[in-house]
């Protein structure tokens, strides 16, 4: 076994965080010296606590080192060391950078520049909106596009840097063989075939709720920077934004309706002093980087409609309009209105909320 391979099994101990295993590296010289270290040596190191000693000693005794690391081969997971040149450049500067981390996917994504947007997991049709087109514009300028692939705003940020075809990185709060959420596991096919999925976190760990708080940390020192659309006052996202501030990295919010408390996050940060960010070129011109916008837009939609179905399609928005007013404002029969709106559901240029209710399709 090489000897940087002892972090791999290191990382498996149970509150054996960055901080406990740099002052153990520090005391014991290497990791595989922390590794074979007495349980009286361990125990003699301060704030290295009995739980975590007896886990160790554990995890020694049960565990065959040459065979995790096959194991985790065979699953086509790679490990990257903070001391690798694979290792991501930005990652290296933050306080605590964990000692290794877990990939699946395309590890030369890792040295590209790149920028988070996070955001609220019960989000807006507005908030999708807006993260998914601006992750679009950001990869199409060369930023790789990374967050936490949960439910929500992260979700539509990974998809909006697939639909530019363009590599984007999720990072997880569990292991990179887990799915999580499970409805997820499609996207998460596609940015491993495109991109990367990363984690801290061994494999087969499971997403515990203190887990993401300490995954976040990597999300913002991965970036240049941190977009957040869509954040309550008490929110992971902020957590995000915190680590962001910490580590020297540019905060960037997107505002909303006053009245909807899920903007209250945002609106927050805005007020202390984060750009207020409207399309992916505020966060571009603070960044330094140069988009034509003209060459992001989807071709004119409304290209192959019939005058009626441009009628229509010209009254919906990225605003939920129900289709009563629809029928209304273009004085149509019903029966045709509804017959378009179907017709253009199936093209994908529509979307169908509760309530019978149009919004126009994310991609237009």
């Amino acid at each position: 076994m090489d000897a940087k391979d002892y972090y791999v099994l290191l990382s498996m101990v149970n509150g054996l965080g960055p901080l406990r295993l740099a002052k153990l590296i520090n005391v014991f010289g290497c990791p595989q010296a922390v590794w074979l270290a007495s349980e009286r040596e361990l125990q003699a190191v301060p704030g290295i606590t009995r739980p975590v000693v007896a886990d160790l000693l554990a995890k020694r005794n049960r565990l065959d080192p040459d065979k995790e690391i096959q194991r985790l081969k065979r699953a086509g997971i790679k490990t990257v060391f903070v001391d690798d040149s694979a290792y991501p450049p930005r990652l290296k500067q933050i306080f605590d950078p964990p000692k290794a981390l877990y990939v699946r996917g395309n590890i030369e994504v890792l040295q590209s520049p790149m920028f988070s947007v996070v955001g609220a997991r019960k989000a807006t049709y507005y908030g999708l909106t807006v993260a998914e087109r601006i992750a679009f514009e950001l990869a199409e300028a060369g930023l790789c596009v990374v967050s936490g692939m949960a439910r929500g705003i992260d979700t539509a940020a990974h998809k909006g840097a697939l639909r530019a075809v363009k590599p984007t990185v999720a990072v997880l709060g569990c292991g990179v063989d887990v799915v999580y959420p499970p409805e997820n596991k499609k996207i998460m096919a596609e940015i491993i075939e495109k991109g990367a999925v990363i984690s801290e976190f061994p494999p087969g760990t499971s997403p515990a709720a203190g887990n993401f708080p300490q995954r976040n940390r990597l999300i913002s020192g991965l970036s240049a920077g941190v977009l957040v659309v869509e954040a309550a006052e008490k929110s992971g996202s902020l957590i995000t934004a915190d680590f962001a501030l910490e580590q020297g990295r540019d905060v960037f919010a997107v505002p909303g309706q006053v009245t909807n408390k899920l903007n209250k996050g945002a609106h927050w940060l805005i007020k202390q002093g984060a750009r207020l960010t409207e399309e992916a070129a505020d966060i571009l011109d603070e960044l330094g980087y140069e988009l034509d916008l003209n060459k992001c837009r989807d071709e004119d939609p409304t290209e192959d409609l019939t005058q009626k179905e441009k009628k229509v399609y010209n009254i919906i928005s990225d605003d939920p309009v129900c289709s009563e007013v629809i029928i209304d404002k273009t004085g149509l029969k019903s029966s045709e209105v509804l017959s378009i709106l179907l017709l253009m559901e199936m093209k994908g240029l529509v979307v169908q909320l509760p309530g019978q209710r149009y919004v126009r399709c994310l991609s237009n």
